[in-house]
Order: structure tokens, then C-alpha cells, then sequence
């Protein structure tokens, strides 16, 4: 199960984050990310990572609270995996998640569907 924020954020059950691939369309070719720090608490909301695009740069927070367990490396020397598999190969980094039941205050796939229509 993945769920969505109103910034594009996407955030999976196993605490997997990364840009939805509305974002990641929206910002264009993305030159550079800058990744948390492994073990860095996050609360809900926290800026948590940046991702430059050709466009602009981009703010990514934390989808829920919780502590940073991995971060995608592979982003450092290719971040236009974010534009070729922005829900595979390109997420951003991994949360041990302080309280699964802040999943629930964000949309599932229809109303994220619904918000980008």
C-alpha cells in the first residue's frame, strides 16, 4: 500500500519515500538530490531531502515521523532515475516510522488521482 501527500510525496507501508511521477513531470529533468542523513529523525512535515531539477529546486518532507534507515545512494551518481522510476529505482530514502497510524491522514491512490487530475 502506498499513500500520498498534497506535495507529491509518496510513502509505502515498509517506509520507502520518494516523488510521485506527477512530480517528478512537473519538475523536469532532475540534475541533483540532496539525501538525509541516515539515522536523522524526521518529524511529519520536515524537509528531509532536495531535488534539483533543470526547472527549479524542490523541497521533499517527511510523509510521516520517523527515523532515517536508507537513502539511495545510486541517486548521487544518476539522479535521473527519479525521472525514469520515480516509484522503483528512484526513491529517495527509507523511514523507520515512529507511528504507522499517521498513514492514515494521507490519500490513497484515488484522491492523490484525484488532486493531479
Amino acid at each position: 500500500m502506498t499513500k500520498f501527500t498534497k506535495d507529491h510525496e509518496y510513502v509505502t507501508v515498509d517506509g520507502t519515500v520518494g516523488i510521485t511521477p506527477y512530480a517528478q513531470e512537473q519538475l523536469g529533468d532532475i540534475v541533483f538530490v540532496e539525501l538525509p542523513k541516515v539515522g536523522q529523525k524526521l518529524k511529519q512535515g520536515d524537509e528531509a531531502a532536495v531535488v534539483e531539477s533543470v526547472k527549479a529546486a524542490s523541497e521533499i518532507y517527511a510523509p510521516v515521523s520517523g527515523t532515517v534507515t536508507a537513502v539511495n545512494d545510486a541517486l548521487s551518481g544518476d539522479p535521473g532515475l527519479i525521472n525514469s522510476s520515480p516509484e522503483v529505482d528512484g526513491w529517495i530514502f527509507k523511514l523507520a516510522l515512529d507511528d504507522a497510524s499517521e498513514l492514515d491522514g494521507l490519500m490513497d491512490a484515488d484522491a492523490y488521482a484525484k488532486l493531479t487530475a
